[in-house]
């Protein structure tokens, strides 16, 4: 593992570590919380966009202040700048090899990510013996195609987990979610990358915040 650059941010020193894994280097861009960690919340991108996505800033912004490490990673396809993801076998294989430089954060590793990210944290979550697995953006089934269902890796996680979904979004509105041992959040309005409509809804801020403290509670609950 190399750390490749230091930043100061509002939540203190934030650096960034290139990991390599048998799918290539991996990136991971720590949020380190303020006084004593809790736990590292590890969150993965989707898979048409990286770290810079609305929920996961929102996160990294967030938790710290709460105790929480928050560790942003991009998988290896991202690091290399390729624009298409490789399939689920391989996101899982560049996941699995940087696991061991979260675990040596210290505290409890909860693992997750948005869209294919969350796919990700939830197929390995037991395996990799993370405390529990956030879902963000859940792709239940692509849009327009229920029948596809992929409902079996959120109920398979064999760990606490939380779901927040957007009210809109084509892949999954959150009444179509199974009955399972997982919570759900909506964040009304909120479309797969939990945009809100200008004129209903929430409104942008107020819907991440919904996001925001739904996570930080069910954290409180878990670690």
């Amino acid at each position: 593992m190399g750390r490749v650059s230091t930043a100061e941010t509002g939540h203190g020193a934030r650096t960034t570590d290139l990991v390599d894994t048998d799918a290539g280097p991996a990136r991971i861009t720590w949020h380190p919380a303020t006084g004593d960690a809790r736990a590292v919340l590890a969150l993965g991108h989707g898979a048409g966009g990286g770290i810079e996505a609305r929920d996961l800033t929102a996160l990294a912004a967030a938790l710290p202040a709460h105790g929480i490490t928050v560790a942003l990673v991009e998988q290896p396809w991202r690091v290399a700048g390729k624009r298409l993801a490789p399939a689920p076998k391989t996101l899982d294989t560049g996941w699995r090899g940087l696991w061991p430089a979260l675990a040596a954060a210290g505290p409890p590793v909860v693992a997750g990510g948005r869209s294919a990210g969350a796919r990700v944290a939830c197929r390995t979550a037991a395996e990799l013996g993370a405390r529990g697995v956030l879902a963000l953006a859940f792709p239940l089934h692509p849009p327009g195609r229920p029948e596809r269902s992929r409902a079996d890796e959120l109920l398979g996680t064999g760990v606490p987990a939380l779901v927040v979904q957007g009210g809109r979004d084509p892949f999954g509105r959150p009444g179509e979610f199974p009955p399972g041992e997982y919570r759900i959040t909506e964040v009304p309005g909120g479309d797969h990358g939990f945009a809100v409509p200008k004129k209903t809804g929430p409104g942008q801020e107020a819907a991440l915040e919904i996001l925001t403290d739904a996570v930080t509670g069910w954290l409180a609950d878990l670690v």
